[in-house]
């Protein structure tokens, strides 16, 4: 065993464990791609005042759990703890919101790295996969980002999920509210560092778990009662929307996002199966912060999901995923010139869109053979000596047990034939 692990909070991806990952990326991705999102990458590391200014000074994610590091050069960097200002950024940056139309609709999936508590479904390093769409304020578009997140979820298998949707108002009724708010907090018994959010961002303390502060929450003025008209018909439409697309969700006026760039519509998809950690994935329209982080003004929406939560919440389900075989014929050659023909016929099959192994390492038959039953492979084919003196290889059926001799030159054809 090697002296090192991985860094505390954080965690390896393995065979077979990793096909999961990669299915749940697949699944994710599949819908947005075929509705026009164009892939996107960014550094795994940005300027840390994309971020303070971005996600929001009063953000637990800013003060407490971000990774920052001073560069040689002297440059204050920190690991990105999200997706959307980065994406927003690289847009910006490549001028994309010139390049043609609005909105500008594009998607993502990586790590993301957090200084948080490790726990269950909460980890320090986790993966998510997001889409954006920026540019274009229509209420079209929240409810495709959330129709889109329920298709998804729903090819995986996954059932047992809730939508919650709320609308946090904009620049016009959002900051009446607020001041509201802010006068009814400042009536409770909140200790320092709630008092200091709430200064800042009092809608972040509707968001606190603690049962003694939520209990002085209840009578607390709801943002509904204060949105102006246009947020009101914005937000209706949207509900309309997703209903006639037969999406189910569910109105939560508590629900605000942990981050300050959101307004009027935010969502979150949450799994009763998780415990505390409910949520696999959220969003919401954020029509400020291209000008946060010094750009045009570009009201825009988006989400991300979390590619391990939504394992989790699979396997709280017992949902169990469609994963082919990543092996469907294993070579098992017997002397050196078995090993120089199969080992050809093992490239040309996989030319041929067959995935195939081979058994390295020099073993006998039997080892050869232990390992065609560990790789889960459809057929074997085997060959020694003999068999080439007859121009023929053995092809055994891994599930019936049947074998048949097939002459060389026919076997990536009755290999085809065989798989369908």
């Amino acid at each position: 065993m090697s002296t090192f692990k991985a860094p505390k909070g954080t965690y390896d991806l393995i065979p077979p464990y990793s096909a999961k990952y990669l299915a749940v990326r697949e699944a994710i991705s599949g819908p947005l791609r075929k509705s026009g999102y164009g892939y996107v990458e960014t550094p795994g590391f940005e300027d840390v005042d994309l971020f303070a200014r971005g996600v929001g000074e009063s953000t637990d994610i800013v003060t407490k759990e971000m990774y920052t590091l001073t560069t040689k050069g002297g440059a204050n960097l920190a690991l990105r703890p999200e997706g959307t200002a980065s994406v927003l950024r690289a847009a910006l940056e490549a001028n994309l919101h010139k390049a043609g139309g609005l909105p500008v609709k594009l998607w993502y999936s990586g790590s993301y790295y957090r200084y948080e508590r490790p726990q269950k479904g909460r980890y320090r390093h986790f993966s998510q996969v997001g889409a954006e769409a920026i540019g274009a304020e229509d209420p079209a578009l929240d409810a495709e980002l959330i129709i889109l997140a329920d298709q998804a979820y729903r090819a995986l298998g996954l059932r047992d999920f809730r939508i919650l949707l709320n609308s946090l108002g904009d620049k016009e009724c959002r900051p009446v509210y607020r001041e509201a708010l802010q006068t009814f907090l400042g009536g409770l018994d909140l200790d320092e560092e709630t008092v200091r959010r709430a200064g800042i961002n009092p809608l972040r303390v509707l968001d606190d778990k603690r049962a003694d502060v939520q209990k002085q929450l209840v009578g607390a003025p709801m943002l509904r009662d204060y949105l102006c008209d246009a947020c009101k018909a914005y937000h209706e439409e949207v509900r309309e929307l997703i209903t006639a697309a037969g999406v189910a969700f569910e109105d939560d006026e508590k629900l605000v996002r942990g981050l300050d760039y959101y307004t009027r519509t935010t969502f979150e998809f949450v799994h009763d199966g998780l415990g505390s950690q409910s949520a696999v994935g959220g969003g919401g329209r954020y029509d400020g912060l291209s000008e946060m982080i010094g750009g045009p003004a570009l009201p825009s929406v988006g989400w991300a999901l979390g590619v391990d939560r939504t394992v989790l919440a699979l396997e709280a389900e017992g949902v169990e995923l469609d994963i082919p075989a990543t092996t469907e014929v294993f070579a098992v050659a017997i002397g050196a010139e078995a090993r120089r023909l199969l080992f050809g016929a093992v490239t040309e099959l996989r030319k041929a869109g067959v995935a195939a192994d081979f058994s390295y390492g020099g073993k006998g038959l039997k080892g050869a053979m232990k390992d065609a039953n560990r790789s889960g492979a459809r057929f074997t084919v085997v060959a020694g000596e003999r068999d080439l003196a007859d121009g023929v290889v053995q092809l055994k059926d891994m599930e019936s047990g049947e074998q048949a001799a097939v002459p060389v030159a026919d076997l990536v054809a009755t290999v085809r034939a065989r798989l369908g």
